[in-house]
């Protein structure tokens, strides 16, 4: 592989294999074109985010020729999504704004699309009552995403130190959201604690594992307990998480709008990735248990 396209990524160990052999090279490209033009990373995301919602009002029209326009908006989206994190590390123009609003472009995107996609099911039979699936897949959908993201910034905490500078504590959030100016910036920060809140709540045996390596270790994470955790990581993000992202509901999606089985998403989204996101978890929260208990039994 590349240095130079290895090095505009997160980690290869967090990238599956659709990104890393189609959106990130294609990314890794116009990265490359934009390195020196004054275009900045947070340029690309808030483009990506009138694209992503362009593609969701493609969906809401029963065309072949709205919902082809519509998938391939979105795969631009999505390739802009990559633009933005690779131009980012290939300049090194980071900042935590930029994170965040990275993160809430892909819920825009969604959300617009699942409006547009009650739409033209109301319009089809006749009721309004297809925008309740559409909330509640809306809300999994940021569950999904917050939970997920999570899980794969933890996994670069355990990479190294130098690639998990991205992950944040709640006291961390909160000790640097007192020292942001401005309501934009306390708005997104009010939205990233509130994520952040939600993660650490919903994964109790991992922040129990990261105290005890914390108590044990400081900042020094021994390389065979990196080792054991990225090992049992990565299987879990090839086997479940994977499902969770991107790629993982795109599929579905570009089926049911191209076949106008539309209802069929709303079921795939608020049903079965819900029930994947919580095997997900459990499984996750047993890795982690796992290795605490092997860090008591060590120290004992």
């Amino acid at each position: 592989m590349d240095k130079e396209f290895e090095a505009s990524l997160k980690s290869v160990e967090t990238e599956n294999v659709v990104d890393l052999y189609f959106y990130r090279p294609i990314g890794f490209q116009i990265a490359r074109i934009l390195q020196n033009t004054g275009i900045t990373p947070n340029m690309i995301t808030a483009f990506s985010i009138f694209v992503g919602a362009g593609a969701g009002v493609m969906f809401a029209f029963d065309s072949l020729i709205f919902s082809l326009t519509g998938i391939l908006l979105l795969i631009f989206a999505n390739i802009l999504d990559c633009v933005d994190g690779q131009l980012a590390r290939m300049t090194g123009i980071k900042s935590e704004i930029g994170r965040i609003l990275d993160g809430v472009a892909g819920d825009i995107w969604f959300l617009t699309i699942y409006v547009c996609l009650a739409w033209r099911l109301t319009n089809m039979y006749h009721t309004a009552w297809f925008f309740l699936p559409a909330l509640i897949s809306g809300l999994s959908h940021l569950l999904q995403a917050n939970i997920t993201d999570y899980y794969k910034t933890v996994h670069l905490f355990f990479v190294s130190r130098e690639k998990g500078l991205e992950f944040h504590n709640l006291e961390q959030v909160r000790h640097k959201m007192k020292t942001v100016k401005g309501s934009f910036q306390k708005f997104f920060f009010a939205l990233y604690k509130a994520y952040t809140g939600l993660q650490e709540n919903v994964t109790p045996a991992l922040q129990q594992l990261l105290k005890d390596i914390r108590t044990k270790y400081g900042e020094d994470v021994p390389d065979n307990i990196r080792l054991e955790f990225r090992q049992k990581s990565r299987e879990l993000m090839k086997c479940c998480i994977d499902f969770l992202t991107f790629n993982g509901r795109t599929v579905i999606l570009f089926v049911v709008v191209l076949t106008g089985h539309i209802w069929v998403y709303f079921i795939y989204e608020a049903v079965i990735l819900n029930i994947v996101l919580i095997i997900g978890i459990h499984k996750h929260e047993k890795m982690c248990m796992k290795i605490s208990e092997s860090l008591r039994r060590q120290a004992a």
